[in-house]
């Protein structure tokens, strides 16, 4: 019996390019079949998860949510039936179990996360702090996260709300520190700086292409630039080395990673 969802697993690349010592990017494919007793040829559910994570003040927080996210994610009760709650509880058990893990450190470390979830049809974009992701259809950039940036209005009020505070020191800082309002670990400022994801749901139908980016890439390239940059390369990987490399070419001064996923034939 065809399957139009293993059909659109079987036509779905991604590649991953990186310029960063501090950082873990994750182009992973996972499939995951959900058979009707012990009827494996019924698939019920495709899932793939891409993931960019960006550290700051070390690799720690990056290479744990490398190592753990999707884990937490997969084996989440209601990943299924329930995929937004499951993202949102996830990610919030890996942020306390990497803060339980890093008690003693000295140094204070934390990370960004972009996740892209294909789970049917539907594309489910979680996203914490200033990595983006941005969808081509009909060869048009379409945001399917925002910043989080402390000088977002509602960022800035929910971390006054919490009794913290935002100040400029180059660029707007948490309590004069971080420059994104929401982050995995960053225990010093964990009551400001968040690990609770936005999410955004889409469907893969029409689209092209993802690119999924670390701020390096996003400071110095706009959404349309990125899109229309690659819109005729039909290579992931080739694709995510042509926006790394205009990146620094532009004198990009942060950590720069990119994740591309194509949709063939859908």
């Amino acid at each position: 019996m065809h399957c139009p969802l293993k059909a659109a697993a079987d036509h779905l690349v991604a590649a991953s390019h990186c310029c960063s010592q501090q950082l873990s990017a994750l182009a992973l494919r996972k499939l995951i079949s959900y058979g009707a007793e012990g009827s494996p040829d019924r698939l019920i559910a495709v899932t793939h998860l891409y993931l960019t994570s960006l550290g700051h003040g070390g690799s720690r927080a990056a290479e744990y949510l490398k190592n753990n996210l999707f884990n937490n994610l997969s084996k989440h009760p209601d990943f299924i039936r329930d995929t937004k709650s499951a993202i949102v509880e996830a990610f919030k058990q890996t942020d306390s179990d990497y803060l339980n893990e890093e008690k003693g450190q000295q140094r204070d470390a934390g990370s960004t996360a972009s996740t892209v979830v294909l789970i049917g049809d539907r594309l489910l974009v979680a996203n914490v702090g200033d990595s983006r992701v941005v969808a081509c259809r009909d060869g048009l950039a379409i945001p399917l996260s925002i910043d989080h940036k402390p000088e977002r209005s509602d960022e800035r009020q929910r971390i006054e709300d919490a009794g913290g505070f935002i100040i400029w020191a180059g660029t707007w800082r948490v309590g004069g520190v971080l420059a994104v309002s929401r982050a995995f670990g960053d225990k010093l400022l964990k009551q400001f700086v968040v690990a609770e994801p936005e999410i955004q749901e889409e469907e893969i139908e029409g689209a092209q292409f993802l690119i999924i980016a670390s701020d390096g890439l996003w400071n110095v390239v706009s959404n349309k630039d990125a899109v229309d940059m690659i819109y005729h390369i039909s290579d992931a990987e080739a694709s995510a080395r042509k926006l790394i490399e205009t990146a620094y070419a532009r004198g990009s001064s942060d950590n720069i990673t990119c994740v591309v996923v194509r949709f063939e034939n859908l």
